[in-house]
């Protein structure tokens, strides 16, 4: 995409797709090999130097590092055929690009696994109509166990470390006025145990406020 002749130099930008084998199974060095190849083959033609190849592969790199989890507060059934599960947060606000690209994300339920299971459309908590995920919009249909009075069912959207926190933004004001989320940092210790700390905690009313210009 850009090109620097006196360093021989090409940067091909990003764009390889995540590794998920729940939906897709990429042939990653088909890839590479292509675009190493139509690169040598263009300059053969143009009787120009090879460049060194740079890349941008920001999700396939790091989409991995983040997850985001949420709790049901309410099930909610539309009409005869729509049920609904009400999570304790918002999609647009936290993964902007569930709704804005139709972005699939590893969607699991975190606890319930052995309860029944039914099929249910996500809901967020703004008042916006486009503040969902559900089966419509994602190809895969999407089930859930039911609810039951043990405990609340919590849900995890996995493969989000890449862009949507960038998208979103931490710590300012969000649609809805909806508050930024607490965020944990996850790590092994030295015995390999699993270990847990507060980066950030979750956006207070008077931060809210401070930003918008209240005292």
């Amino acid at each position: 995409k850009q090109v620097c002749p006196e360093l021989s130099i090409i940067n091909i930008g990003g764009g390889l797709p995540v590794p998920n084998s729940l939906y897709f199974d990429y042939d990653y060095d088909y890839m590479l090999s292509e675009i190493v190849l139509q690169v040598k083959k263009v300059c053969k033609e143009e009787q120009v130097p090879v460049p060194d190849i740079y890349s941008e592969f920001g999700k396939y790199t790091v989409a991995e590092s983040g997850s985001m989890a949420f709790s049901v507060l309410q099930q909610k059934q539309q009409n005869d055929r729509e049920r609904w599960y009400m999570i304790d947060g918002s999609l647009m606000t936290t993964l902007p690009d569930s709704w804005g690209i139709g972005e699939r994300f590893i969607l699991l339920p975190l606890n319930k696994w052995e309860n029944e299971y039914h099929r249910v459309n996500i809901g967020g908590l703004s008042c916006d109509q486009y503040d969902y995920y559900n089966s419509e919009v994602h190809v895969a249909e999407l089930y859930m166990p039911k609810l039951d009075d043990k405990a609340p069912l919590y849900i995890g959207f996995f493969n989000v470390g890449a862009y949507q926190e960038s998208l979103s933004g931490y710590g300012g004001t969000k649609h809805c006025l909806l508050p930024s989320p607490q965020f944990l940092l996850l790590d092994r210790d030295e015995q390999g145990a699993l270990t847990s700390s507060v980066f950030a905690p979750r956006q207070s009313v008077d931060r809210m406020l401070d930003v918008l210009g209240y005292e």
